[in-house]
């Protein structure tokens, strides 16, 4: 029986937030992993199927972060077969990467074919190979990163595989590349066709990175997803994601999901608007539920998203979004906090009350269109009606050319009479309650 524990997208030196503190956590993932996971008891060899880093190049602390969890498996006489994923690849021409330093550094072996396509067994001198017959009972197999060439490079690869000494042991194979239909929005996929030819030349289980989330398929494809969250829809609840604990017997193929490591948490909280809220309430909104989350726990040392979507009826700058973030992030304490603001602004269209075949004279369109525009922010929906009529009389006042000392009169008298009416409105509705 064979052993072994499967990571994939590991991405260490992560920096999309500016945080150093949030590039720590994929340092800490990986570690915690592999201490709960690959050493007690000790698997038989770790697999990392493709982007053990963020970033081809990377800063000395991002390859510290690397040493030392490599040489804790190193010191536990524990095996690390890896390939290169699109983040840390060695580019067409380059001679080297960091995968391959670490290859010579001899806490890691990089596989992967020759230059010619070839698959050699691995050379302990050299520190190149394509595959390896490993003491436990298990022969594993690498491969390259290929982007949009993958669908070509498979057939070449089975063949590949077909030539090698046949062997007893079961067949692990590393291929960085997604399965179709298990995200959405990403046209790159492979077919499941795509990848039969490997099956088909001996793989008994196919090790996948680059998705970022867990899946299975047809009982030999598998796929652990990222190690940490990438992004904020990468949270466990919609995204599962973790580490395979892979168990291989001549018989079946046990693969446990373990995601019970340490990882950053992650909350997504979300405000509904309505039209009928001003700023102040909407913001009110924002604040009460960020504190009700904070208040139970959710949000400290979190990565928390409040989404605010639905329709507002006023202007997008009248609600000052980014001191409303500096409120939110004090409220919850989190580590990193998003604010989305995905509203819509109310439109109103109502259709023309004409007869039928009659074009609307220009004092209707002139009312229908303050009206609408009226109705559309929460200060004067309530008097759209009243406003509107108001508006077609001070234009033309003024373009009688009155005076501004009329004109001024003027609109003093319509606001103060619209008031009165929005007063007595009020008035009413409060007896009414009463």
């Amino acid at each position: 029986m064979v052993r072994f524990l499967h990571l994939a997208d590991i991405h260490l030196g992560f920096d999309k937030y500016d945080s150093p503190e949030r590039t720590k956590d994929f340092f800490y993932a990986l570690y915690d992993a592999l201490e709960r996971y690959a050493l007690n008891p000790a698997v038989d060899f770790v697999l990392i199927a493709g982007d053990l880093f963020e970033h081809r190049n990377i800063l000395p602390a991002t390859l510290n972060q690397a040493q030392i969890c490599l040489d804790l498996l190193k010191q536990a006489q524990i095996p690390v077969l890896a390939i290169e994923g699109n983040h840390d690849h060695r580019p067409y021409g380059t001679a080297t990467s960091w995968l391959r330093y670490l290859a010579e550094q001899d806490l890691l072996l990089l596989l992967e074919p020759n230059e010619a396509g070839e698959l050699e067994p691995w050379d302990a001198e050299l520190k190149v190979g394509g595959y390896i017959d490993l003491d436990c009972g298990a022969r594993v197999i690498g491969s390259r990163w290929y982007g949009a060439s993958s669908p070509q490079a498979i057939p070449p690869l089975a063949e590949s595989i077909r030539q090698l000494p046949r062997t007893p042991h079961p067949t692990v194979m590393m291929f960085h590349h997604g399965l179709e239909g298990q995200i959405g929005r990403y046209t790159g996929a492979l077919r499941y066709q795509d990848f039969l030819p490997l099956q088909q030349a001996g793989v008994d289980y196919l090790a996948l990175g680059h998705i970022h989330k867990n899946y299975t398929e047809q009982g030999w494809i598998f796929n652990p997803g990222a190690i940490e969250a990438n992004s904020i829809a990468e949270n466990q609840a919609q995204n599962p994601r973790g580490v395979y604990l892979v168990t291989l017997d001549p018989q079946e193929i046990t693969a446990e999901l373990k995601q019970d490591y340490q990882q950053r948490p992650i909350r997504r909280l979300s405000v509904v608007a309505n039209p009928r809220q001003s700023p102040a309430d909407l913001e009110q909104a924002a604040i009460a539920c960020v504190r009700e989350a904070a208040q139970a726990g959710q949000t400290a040392a979190a990565i928390v998203e409040l989404r605010v979507s639905g329709q507002v009826s006023f202007n997008r700058l009248d609600l000052d979004l980014r001191l409303l973030k500096q409120q939110l992030q004090e409220i919850s304490q989190a580590l990193i906090f998003l604010l989305r603001y995905d509203v819509t602004s109310t439109t109103y269209v109502t259709p023309l009350a004409t007869a039928a075949n009659d074009l609307p004279t220009r004092r209707e369109i002139e009312q229908h269109v303050f009206t609408d525009f009226l109705a559309a922010n929460f200060n004067y929906s309530d008097r759209a009606s009243q406003f509107a009529q108001g508006l077609i009389d001070l234009k033309t006042q003024i373009l009688s050319e009155q005076s501004e000392a009329e004109t001024y009169k003027f609109v003093q008298a319509l606001l103060s009479e619209t008031s009165a009416i929005a007063k007595s409105k009020t008035d009413s509705a409060d007896s009414e309650q009463s």
